[in-house]
């Protein structure tokens, strides 16, 4: 159109243009044709736009939602090793306290039968001390049995010897 207005005669001192009315017109339909399709490429256009929007919310929406679960499985997987290492720490205070049991009765154990064995070696000596006294006593009264009958044989040689010799006197 600019083309057609810009090729047209001017009219003197009015500022208008004469147009050729079928050039004009052929324009006008050419632009009705064309319109429509613009108008048409634009619909799709918008169409477009708003299922691209939708396209696009919908995936804001699944990556929203897949973010969420990825949030609650690391979550979940934190608290599992958060349990984990709870239970972890349990097992190894109950063995500890197991160990620390295990040992207090150990060493009272030991020292039972160490008094056990201390009471027993105590009894065995006592019962071999009498018997050694026993013994110490069968030998004194041996000794003394001896000693008498070694004096009495000793007296009675003294005075055979000396009946002997007022005998011989």
């Amino acid at each position: 159109m600019e083309t057609l207005i810009d090729t047209s005669k001017a009219v003197p001192v009015s500022g208008n243009v004469l147009v050729d009315k079928r050039k004009v017109l052929e324009l006008v339909d050419q632009l009705r044709l064309t319109v429509p399709e613009e108008v048409r490429a634009a619909e799709e256009v918008l169409g477009q736009k708003d299922q691209i929007l939708n396209m696009a919310q919908t995936d804001a929406r699944r990556t929203k939602s897949m973010a969420e679960d990825e949030l609650r499985n690391r979550l979940n997987h934190s608290e599992l090793v958060t349990q984990a290492e709870v239970r972890a720490q349990q097992t190894v205070r109950d063995a500890e306290e197991r160990a620390a049991r295990i040992l207090q009765q150990s060493e009272s154990e030991s020292a039972s039968r160490r008094t056990d064995a201390d009471a027993y070696a105590l009894r065995s000596l006592r019962g071999l001390e009498s018997e050694l006294a026993a013994i110490v006593g069968s030998v004194r009264k041996g000794i003394e049995v001896l000693a008498g009958q070694a004096a009495t044989n000793l007296n009675s040689q003294y005075f055979e010897e000396e009946s002997r010799a007022e005998m011989i006197r």
